[in-house]
């Protein structure tokens, strides 16, 4: 997934103001303008489903940095390949020279490096070419990650005390629900109890309340409803995370 493909990222550019997005990109922000002889490695991490992958599109495209996402076969040398792919970059065929070709580039455009589901790759040799490329190139790098990544990092503490700032991900606030709620349901109105309805049942995760706000406009089209009120929502399905219990017989 690229920064230019990301929910979040609607077809005119237009982000909805979430607390996470701020959180991230003031993080990252700090990281770029540190004094000199401070560290420039920025961690955003939390459980699933808080938008931490939308927060980090947001800051990529807000910075112009260079962006990249973990998967879970991920090498050292596909972590290099793909930096050097979305810095528009031919990787060079060794280690070392792709190493050099990353620092050389980022001294250069001075963009930020934002590398998303690091948990792939935090217990591998590409982590510490994490940081020889922060200790080089003297770029701010943003790390994304799950909820226990700041542990995983303290593992290893010639990376763990280059980290200038960690920064947790925060649940949903009702602003924010109501920030989605305008994103994602413009044709509908959800009145505030429905909202608040909403916030609660998804346990102020994003994700959930996201497919909650496309459901419930689904449901409210379906029965001719402009505006959906809590008392509409008697027989709506949440989702809340939880497995279905099945129908008696």
């Amino acid at each position: 997934m690229t920064k230019n493909h990301v929910p979040g990222n609607g077809a005119s550019g237009i982000w909805a103001p979430l607390t996470n997005l701020t959180l991230a990109s003031n993080a990252l922000e700090r990281a770029m303008e540190r004094s000199p002889n401070l560290p420039g490695i920025v961690t955003f991490n939390g459980p699933s489903g808080l938008g931490k992958t939308m927060s980090a599109a947001y800051c990529a495209n807000k910075w112009n940095a260079v962006y990249v996402e973990c998967r879970s076969f991920y090498s050292a040398k596909s972590l290099m390949s793909s930096i050097l792919k979305e810095a528009g970059l031919v990787a060079e065929r060794t280690l070392n020279d792709m190493l050099e070709q990353i620092v050389a580039e980022l001294q250069r455009s001075r963009r930020p490096l934002i590398i998303d589901e690091v948990d792939h790759i935090v217990e591998s040799k590409a982590l510490q070419l994490i940081r020889d490329i922060h200790d080089a190139a003297g770029c701010a790098i943003m790390l994304i990650g799950e909820e226990h990544l700041m542990r995983k990092l303290q593992r290893v503490e010639r990376f763990h005390n280059r980290v200038l700032v960690a920064q947790p991900a925060s649940l949903a606030s009702e602003r924010d629900t109501r920030s989605l709620v305008a994103f994602y349901c413009r044709d509908v109105e959800i009145l505030d109890d429905a909202l608040k309805l909403i916030h609660l049942r998804s346990r102020a995760v994003v994700r959930r309340i996201c497919v909650n706000v496309d459901g419930v406009r689904s449901h409210a089209l379906a029965r001719g409803l402009k505006k959906v009120a809590a008392a509409d929502l008697a027989d709506f399905a949440f989702y809340t995370g939880d497995s279905p219990m099945r129908s008696p017989m």
